[in-house]
């Protein structure tokens, strides 16, 4: 498994550069967008170190893209249909939080990703990781806990609950045991 997850990492960090060096930045550039620091980009685009679920969304707020359409962009898969089997699967080292991309790559505005969050894990998203876009979460199983700046979220199964304005949000598994839920992006293309 850790060749996958090396091979993820590596095409994680091969997107990063391409998005950087699309925009005509430096690592120096990318570093001051992103609060990330330079050493931290460079080990990332060399695929040196494996990105947290925070870092990712850092990073991919300084793009002006969501955490999601970064990875779709490194994993890239063609047509209408994903199988399951051929579904991308990341997984933060930091938490243990397991993403799994569920919708096909096409110009359809929607992105589908499921996410295991495990017991006692939090995963904070800056601003910038939701400014451009729209998106709702739906909880599978367990609770979750979504806080969106100073408003608290107790989410149970069934749950679904559309994020407000930009704000510093953290997903958080308080209970013990892992927690299931899709998130769904609308992108503004």
């Amino acid at each position: 498994m850790s060749t996958i997850l090396n091979n993820v990492d590596q095409r994680i960090g091969a997107r990063i550069r391409t998005e950087r060096e699309k925009r005509g930045w430096s690592l120096t550039d990318l570093a001051e967008k992103s609060g990330v620091s330079r050493a931290m980009v460079y080990k990332v685009e060399r695929g040196e170190s494996s990105p947290t679920a925070t870092l990712l969304a850092k990073l991919s707020g300084a793009f002006n893209l969501s955490m999601s359409a970064l990875l779709l962009l490194a994993e890239k898969h063609d047509g209408r249909l994903l199988r399951r089997a051929d579904q991308p699967v990341w997984v933060d080292p930091q938490s243990g939080y397991v993403r799994r991309h569920v919708s096909p790559t096409s110009d359809f505005p929607l992105d589908l990703v499921r996410v295991d969050l495990p017991a006692g894990a939090d995963i904070p998203m800056p601003a910038a990781a939701y400014s451009f876009l729209r998106q709702l979460i739906w909880l599978l199983e367990g609770e979750l806990v979504f806080i969106e700046g100073d408003v608290r979220h107790e989410m149970k199964p069934g749950d679904c609950l559309e994020l407000g304005p930009p704000d510093d949000c953290v997903f958080k598994n308080e209970s013990s045991q892992t927690c299931t839920y899709a998130v769904i992006v609308v992108r503004k293309d």
